[in-house]
């Protein structure tokens, strides 16, 4: 390393510049040796192999060069398939392909194979010697010299038959022989979280699909630690893109890689309140959030709503606001992380739910949205119980949330991977609380006593109902207000249903022969049922059409319309509100700021696209209707204007002052 920097040696100082940073800072590395194997080599290609080696062993963390301890040689080889650049043998060898040895002295990038991410030849053969050293330190490093050579022979074993036909001996040593790949927060990060009920066993699928930087780490846990190792070591956006998984791997190693590059101090997100008068892209300021919450929407009679449903709300204070108390009222700010199934078809299906042909995905909405569609469209209320979460643990779960938003396509299951699965996942690979290690929990409400239960979620703060609703606590279902309506018109005309929702759900007709031997008072009392009455039937009979014509066994018909091939694409249009990685073609993790630009006009164009598919909707829809339907919206309609007037002829009997 003393010697001027040959042509290589420049090429890789002048070119991608991955471990330039690396090299500068390192300090003498001790213990794992590199040997090259020079039969058949020219002096040009053995001094070239052997400042590739140099520039490779300096990348490495000094714990892992420390504690892997031996020597590994690295041959040069023409038995590998083109497009592989190097492998380890089963005796933990490291073999280079040699058809890319004169593009190491030459520089010749032309001989890269396509997808390759790490910008040269040079630094692809580096990065393959950190990638198949990583397995090395990955696997069994303790172990004593015969214990090594039982697992490198059960390795091979393993690596052909997987479990099945193990030998005994090999499958305690298998067990454990990682160092990384079988950590428990490992593998929460990378998306092999533990499955409900198993207390232990992992996922056997990575749903954390998008936006990854190469898609072999999801093949397993033990590709998943050489692939990201690669991008720790070299790529200088890794911790703005990774940042959970960067601060993982600088803790192991107590120690990361130098690197000038400065991460953004926002995190993006698509908000899937589809307002129009809002941008799509947002940018969250971890700073700002005071708060975190576990926001539980209580259960109801529907079947995909009988054990409640599960979110977090990140109370975020207004611009300029110091944190503190006074943030629960900026309500205007507040973002809402929800599981939900994504459902490009019709409502949810029982049976579709319990096998799994639902996404399941993190959708971020708007805290008054959410309130709004479960307090007055679903009539349940809403308990937002504040989470003891230290500062850290909060920041760190908004960064986490924000890489699932980008990453994460998974299944929805209503019995094992519902909303407070998906939600107990989220803040214990968020949050790496100690007291969420080892919890289990499949339905919303169970999550939340086991969440108090371990003094991580404060319940005492809704014991005061009233105080709760006024500091923004407790939002209480519209349900109650229309009964206490109700009640009012019960008492005064001895109305026969006892339930506000059997005379919300009656027809506009029965309703309308009651008008006339209203008072004041019971007639402002019917005008607000009337009016929830309305907005019910809306809701019925967008459920209705979308079975009607959204539905699988509906899609192949051609004689729909044009109405129903727009609900269609405004249904297909409106994913990427909840996989945002549509939006990108290139880079990984979260989005930097050098994707804004193109990130503010890909989602201002589909958000305008959808918004415009959505009105050509609402202005057909009527088409679609049945004459019942029609037939009732027009008498809903007319019974809100009659109550209008017969209020006016009320006040004006009574003296007042006319109402407009």
């Amino acid at each position: 390393m003393g010697s001027p920097p040959g042509r290589f040696t420049r090429s890789v100082l002048l070119g991608a510049g991955l471990f330039v940073c690396v090299l500068v800072s390192s300090p003498a590395l001790a213990d794992l040796e590199l040997r090259l194997v020079e039969n058949g080599l020219t002096p040009d290609q053995a001094l070239a192999s052997h400042e590739l080696l140099t520039y490779a062993r300096s990348s490495l963390p000094p714990r892992l060069a420390q504690q892997l301890d031996r020597e590994i040689s690295i041959s040069w080889t023409s038995t590998l398939p083109a497009r592989v650049i190097g492998r380890a043998t089963p005796s933990g060898q490291l073999q280079l392909n040699q058809r890319f040895l004169p593009a190491l002295i030459t520089g010749d990038q032309a001989a890269l194979p396509q997808g390759r991410s790490h910008g040269s030849v040079q630094n692809e053969l580096i990065a393959t010697l950190v990638h198949e050293i990583a397995h090395l330190y990955d696997r069994g490093r303790f172990l004593a010299d015969d214990a090594q050579r039982v697992l490198r022979r059960c390795q091979t074993q393993y690596d052909t038959l997987g479990d099945i036909g193990l030998p005994a001996e090999c499958r305690g040593q298998i067990a454990r022989r990682y160092t990384l790949s079988d950590d428990p927060r490992l593998l929460d990060l990378a998306g092999w979280p533990e499955r409900v009920g198993t207390r232990g066993e992992r996922e056997s699928e990575n749903r954390q699909l998008a936006r990854t930087p190469d898609a072999y780490e999801l093949t397993s846990p033990r590709e998943f630690v050489a692939v990201n190792l690669e991008y720790f070591l070299s790529d200088p956006q890794y911790r703005c893109r990774r940042p959970a998984l960067q601060a993982y791997f600088a803790q192991h190693f107590d120690w990361a890689p130098t690197f000038a590059e400065r991460c953004a101090d926002e995190l993006p997100f698509i908000n899937a309140g589809l307002d129009a008068s809002s941008p799509a892209l947002g940018w969250l300021d971890p700073e700002r959030i005071y708060q975190v919450h576990y926001l539980l929407a209580e259960p109801n009679d529907a079947w995909a709503s009988r054990w409640g449903h599960s979110m977090l709300r990140l109370v975020v204070c207004a611009p300029g606001r110091p944190r503190g108390p006074d943030c629960l009222l900026d309500l205007e700010h507040h973002l809402v992380l929800s599981f939900r199934a994504f459902v490009n078809d019709v409502q949810l299906s029982s049976w579709d739910g319990l096998i799994g042909n639902y996404p399941s995905r993190l959708f971020l909405l708007p805290l008054n949205q959410v309130v709004d569609e479960y307090t007055k469209q679903e009539l349940r209320s809403l308990s937002s119980i504040p989470l003891r979460l230290s500062r850290r643990e909060q920041i760190a779960l908004a960064a986490r949330a924000a890489e699932m938003h980008w990453s994460y396509d998974g299944t929805y299951y209503f019995i094992s991977n519902n909303c407070a699965v998906e939600t107990l996942k989220l803040l214990r690979s968020g949050s790496d609380h100690q007291a969420l290690r080892d919890l289990d929990s499949i339905t919303p409400i169970d999550l939340l006593r086991s969440l108090e239960t371990r003094g991580l979620a404060d319940t005492a703060a809704l014991q005061d109902r009233s105080e709760a609703m006024r500091t923004g606590l407790y939002f209480d279902s519209y349900r109650e207000r229309y009964q206490q309506m109700y009640t009012v018109v019960r008492e005064r005309l001895q109305v026969p249903p006892t339930d506000v929702e059997d005379w919300l759900d009656g027809s506009a007709s029965d309703r309308q022969r009651w008008f006339a031997k209203a008072d004041h008072r019971t007639a402002a009392a019917l005008l607000l049922l009337e009016q929830a009455a309305m907005h019910r039937l809306a809701l019925t009979i967008r459920h209705e059409l979308k079975e009607r014509y959204l539905s699988a066994e509906h899609l192949a018909d051609h004689e729909l319309g044009e109405t129903a091939q727009l609900m269609r694409e405004a249904m297909a249009e409106s994913a990427f509100l909840s996989r945002p990685a549509e939006l990108l073609s290139n880079g990984y993790g979260l989005p930097q700021p050098g994707d804004r630009q193109a990130l503010q006009r890909s989602s201002d164009a589909r958000q305008q696209e959808l918004l415009n598919l959505l009105e050509s909707v609402d202005q057909r829809v009527q088409r679609l209707l049945t004459p019942e339907q029609f037939a009732e919206l027009e008498a809903t309609r007319s019974n809100i204007g009659r109550l209008g007037d017969l209020l006016r002829q009320l006040h004006k009997a009574a003296g007042g002052l006319e109402l407009p």
